[in-house]
C-alpha cells in the first residue's frame, strides 16, 4: 500500500466541513451571559427547580471570580460575543433513520454510525448544545448499564443520584470557567454501570460544534459501581472560521470499590477554539482510573484531568500526547491527589511542538499524610521539531509523609539529526523520515487509544508534518 506523504493525498476537509445554521432549523440565544440568558436555558431545558436555582447561583460565582493571571493568554476569548446556547430543530432520537439528513450526514463524515455498528456498546451524539441522537445496546441495557443524555436522567429514576454527585468533583468555586459550566451546561452524558458488571465493548460521546462564534458546555457524568468495569470514548471536532469558539465542558467520573474505568479521549478542536475543559475523577479502595488522552486541536487549551484517590490501593494510570503547531499554546498536565495509604500513580505524558506551537505540561503530585506507602511515578517527554517552538514542563509535588516512593524525569530535546540521516539512506525522503520519528515518539500512546482513534492520531501527525521540514 502506498504510503500518503504529499499534502494533496491528504483530506483536510475531515473535520472542516460546515453546516450552514439558518432561523428555519436552528435555535440560538443571544450572545452574552445574563441571568435571562441563563433563565432561557434553563426553560429550554425543563430543568427541576434545583437546577435553576444551582444555575443562578453559578452566574453570580462566575461574576464574582477573578480571571486567572497565569497560562497562556485567553484575551481573544470576549464572553460577550460567544452564543452559550443553539440547538437544531430537532429531537433526540434513538433511532438514526429519524436524525435530520444534514446532521446526520455530518455525523456519517465523521465515521460515528459505521464506527457503533463495529465496535459500540452505545453511542451519544451531540450537535452544538443538543444531544441529536442516544443509543445503547439492548444487551447492555439488559444488564442494567444507564447510558442516556443528562437532561433525561434528571427526570428519572435516577435523578437523586444526578442531584448528589452534579458538580461535586468540580465545584463552581474551582475556578471561573467552572462556574460558567455550572450556568450555562447543555448536553452531554450520564452513565451508571451497577454492581459487578463489565461492559465489553465501550461506549461512546461524539460532540461536534458547528456554530461559529458559539460555545459548548456539555456534561458528563459517570458512575462505575461496586467491583464493575467500563471503557467510556469521547471524540469532539469542529470547523475553523475566524472568530472564537469556546468549550468549556466538565467531566465527572466516579470509580467505587474494585472497579475498573477506563476514559479514552481525542480532543481535535479547530484552531480558532479556545478549550478550558475541566475532568476530574474519585476513586475508592482497590478501584482503577485509566486515563488515555491525546490533545491535537484549539488555539488555546488548559486541560488538566485530576484523580482523586480516596480509598486504600486505588490506583491511576495516566497516558497522553500533545501536538502544538502553528499559532498554537496548549498548557496541558495531570494533577493527582494521593488520600489514602499504598495508592499508586504512574504519569507518562509527552508532547511535539512545531511551527512556533507552544506546549507546557503542568502537573501536581500530592501525597497527603494518610497516604502512607504510596507510590507515584511521573515521566515526560517533550519533542521540538524546530527553532520556532517552545516546550516547557513545570512539575509539582507535595509530599507530606516519608513513606512514600515519588520519581519524575523529564525529557526535551529535538528530531537528531543523525537519525533522520539514517532513515534516508534506507531510502526516505526527509519528510517522510520526520513523520516516522515523530510516530515513533508517538507510539506508546497511539497503542492504547481505540484503533479508530489511534488511526486518527497517526493521521493528524502525519497532516502537521507535510511540508514542514524543520
Amino acid at each position: 500500500m502506498k504510503e500518503k506523504v504529499q499534502l494533496e493525498d491528504i483530506n483536510r476537509s475531515l473535520y472542516d466541513f460546515k453546516d450552514i445554521e439558518t432561523e428555519e432549523n436552528f435555535y440560538k440565544l443571544d450572545e452574552g451571559l445574563s441571568v435571562d440568558i441563563v433563565e432561557q436555558i434553563s426553560r429550554e431545558k425543563n430543568d427541576p427547580d434545583w437546577m435553576r436555582e444551582f444555575r443562578l447561583h453559578c452566574l453570580d460565582v462566575y461574576n464574582r471570580t477573578a480571571m486567572k493571571d497565569w497560562g497562556p493568554s485567553i484575551e481573544g476569548l470576549n464572553m460577550d460575543d460567544i452564543v452559550t446556547y443553539v440547538r437544531p430543530k430537532t429531537q433526540m432520537s434513538a433511532k438514526w433513520s429519524d436524525v435530520p439528513d444534514d446532521i446526520k450526514n455530518t455525523f456519517e463524515r465523521l465515521g460515528i454510525p459505521q464506527a457503533e455498528r463495529e465496535s459500540l456498546a452505545g453511542v451519544g451524539a451531540q450537535y452544538d448544545s443538543e444531544l441529536v441522537y442516544h443509543n445503547v445496546r439492548e444487551e447492555v441495557a439488559a444488564m442494567g448499564v444507564i447510558y442516556t443524555d443528562l437532561e433525561s436522567a434528571l427526570h428519572g429514576p435516577y435523578a437523586d443520584m444526578i442531584k448528589e454527585h452534579f458538580m461535586k468533583l468540580v465545584p463552581p468555586t474551582d475556578h471561573k470557567f467552572a462556574a460558567l459550566h455550572g450556568a450555562v451546561w447543555s448536553g452531554g452524558s450520564f452513565v451508571y454501570v451497577p454492581p459487578k458488571v463489565t461492559v465489553e465493548i465501550p461506549l461512546q460521546s461524539y460532540f461536534r460544534l458547528n456554530a461559529p462564534g458559539a460555545g459548548q458546555f456539555e456534561h458528563t457524568l459517570i458512575i462505575v459501581d461496586e467491583g464493575a468495569d467500563l471503557h467510556f470514548i469521547e471524540g469532539c471536532s469542529a470547523p475553523k472560521y475566524n472568530v472564537a469558539n469556546l468549550h468549556a465542558g466538565c467531566v465527572e467520573l466516579y470509580v467505587s470499590k474494585d472497579a475498573r474505568l477506563r476514559y479514552s479521549t481525542i480532543e481535535n478542536w479547530s484552531k480558532n477554539m479556545y478549550n478550558l475543559n475541566t475532568k476530574r475523577a474519585l476513586i475508592e479502595e482497590g478501584g482503577k482510573m485509566e486515563w488515555v488522552s491525546g490533545s491535537f486541536g484549539s488555539h488555546v487549551s488548559y486541560l488538566y484531568p485530576m484523580t482523586i484517590l480516596n480509598g486504600k490501593n486505588a490506583h491511576m494510570d495516566y497516558t497522553g500526547i500533545t501536538f502544538a503547531g502553528a499559532t498554537q499554546n496548549l498548557d496541558t498536565g495531570m494533577k493527582v491527589i494521593h488520600n489514602a495509604p499504598d495508592t499508586t500513580s504512574v504519569i507518562n505524558a509527552k508532547s511535539i511542538s512545531k511551527s512556533g506551537g507552544i506546549s507546557t505540561y503542568r502537573s501536581a503530585v500530592v501525597i497527603n499524610p494518610k497516604a502512607t506507602g504510596s507510590k507515584s511515578t511521573a515521566n515526560c517527554e517533550s519533542l521540538m521539531l524546530d527553532n520556532e517552538s517552545r516546550s516547557d514542563t513545570i512539575p509539582a509535588m507535595d509530599v507530606r509523609t516519608a513513606d512514600a516512593d515519588i520519581g519524575h524525569e523529564a525529557k526535551i530535546g529535538r528530531i537528531s539529526d543523525e537519525a533522520v540521516f539514517y532513515l534516508m539512506s534506507r531510502g526516505m525522503n526527509e519528510e517522510s523520515a520526520r513523520a516516522m520519528i515523530v510516530s515513533g515518539f508517538a507510539n506508546n500512546v497511539s497503542k492504547e487509544l481505540p484503533l479508530e482513534y489511534a488511526v486518527e492520531m497517526n493521521n493528524l501527525i502525519r497532516l502537521e508534518m507535510v511540508g514542514s521540514i524543520g
